[in-house]
């Protein structure tokens, strides 16, 4: 029998297990569930806006790190009519640090069209959710399911994993999500389809983990088509990461007495609106010399000084070095055109994204939280 036909096999046999795991797995999350700042309590009913929310931000992002940011948001902006009056300004900076700013920029387009156009309230269809700004088939589905108990399975990073164990789940991501969305419904319970989905994504988290995951204590054990061949380890199946070309510049950090000298980058394009110092662009194989010679022109500026080492950082799609030259103003100097002067005191104010925290705090010598 071929791998297809055993899953599928599996799949359809044993209705009575087939129907016995949506049980157990509420039966399990009733006993268990995480306490989440933005999970409504058993018996309670669940705030569109801060399923939404948490689901934008968990977005390629650990619950911990999501944690004070949430916190941070509903104090500023206990819902979204309120959110979706502030300006994008406003929101990039209280994103600052939480990375990938394109879902920033799509929670305030998102909000803004929630408070226009469907008059503060979140559409409670899949169908609906989907038309918003930043909204795709995964998030779409979880608010569905959580905040309005709509009968679909979302499938997250955990969802996937369980998933590819419970049914040994043998071809490749990202080709195999269809059948794992088509598996991962069967786990749907009659009733309570957001307590199913967290449910999953609660044992992802805790139990059913990337390694060394508790078996012993998952309440779908005994049903495991992994853990029966002892190969839990090597699911979900993942073709090898391709990494990007390193690219290659200089970053010019810039101070005129107790004030730094920044620009904002571009509305679209890598971290789009977001705050930065002046610096070249960023190409591979970028020689030194010819990233220097991007440097902005102001008069009367002391001779660049290049910082010993370089500033790395990863993201999605390459990774990149950066130069960095430090320089000094004279007490009057103006800001260049679409440049600013901002108090290096107050830079925690400013919508820095990660990789200039690191330039700045490498060319002024500043722990690297005294720039967040």
């Amino acid at each position: 029998m071929s791998p297809k036909s055993a899953l599928r096999a599996k799949s359809q046999s044993r209705p009575s297990e087939a129907v016995s795991r949506p049980v157990a797995l509420l039966a399990w999350y009733d006993r268990h569930r995480r306490r989440l700042p933005w999970r409504a309590g058993p018996g309670e009913t669940s705030d569109p806006y801060r399923v939404w929310l948490s689901e934008i931000m968990l977005q390629q992002t650990t619950v911990k790190a999501v944690g004070p940011y949430f916190e941070k948001f509903v104090a500023r902006w206990p819902d979204v009519t309120a959110l979706g009056t502030a300006s994008q300004d406003d929101v990039l900076r209280m994103w600052a640090g939480l990375g990938y700013y394109s879902r920033a920029r799509n929670l305030h387009a998102c909000a803004v069209a929630v408070t226009r156009e469907h008059d503060g309230a979140f559409p409670d269809t899949e169908v609906g959710l989907r038309a918003l700004p930043g909204i795709g088939p995964y998030t779409a589905a979880a608010i569905a399911a959580i905040a309005f108990d709509r009968h679909t399975m979302p499938v997250d990073g955990n969802i996937e994993r369980v998933v590819s164990r419970l049914f040994a789940v043998e071809q490749e991501l990202p080709q195999a999500k269809p059948q794992i969305q088509q598996l991962a419904a069967t786990l749907l319970a009659n009733s309570r389809a957001g307590d199913s989905a967290q449910a999953l994504m609660d044992l992802g988290a805790s139990i059913c983990t990337p390694k060394k995951p508790a078996c012993s204590l998952c309440p779908l054990n005994e049903d495991c088509t992994a853990r029966a061949q002892g190969t839990q380890e090597t699911f979900p199946r993942k073709a090898p990461k391709k990494s990007g070309t390193l690219r290659r510049g200089a970053a010019f950090v810039i101070t005129r007495g107790d004030d730094l000298l920044v620009r904002s980058r571009p509305e679209k394009g890598l971290l789009g609106g977001m705050t930065e110092v002046p610096g070249s662009d960023w190409l591979a194989g970028q020689e030194d010399a010819a990233a220097k010679r991007q440097a902005p022109a102001l008069k009367g500026l002391s001779r660049w000084q290049r910082r010993v080492g370089v500033v790395t950082h990863v993201f999605t799609h390459f990774p990149l070095e950066l130069v960095v030259y430090t320089a000094k103003a004279e007490a009057r100097t103006r800001a260049p055109e679409g440049m600013r002067w901002v108090p290096i005191a107050t830079l925690a104010d400013e919508a820095l994204p990660n990789v200039m925290r690191k330039v700045i705090a490498h060319a002024l010598d500043l722990p690297s939280d005294r720039s967040s």
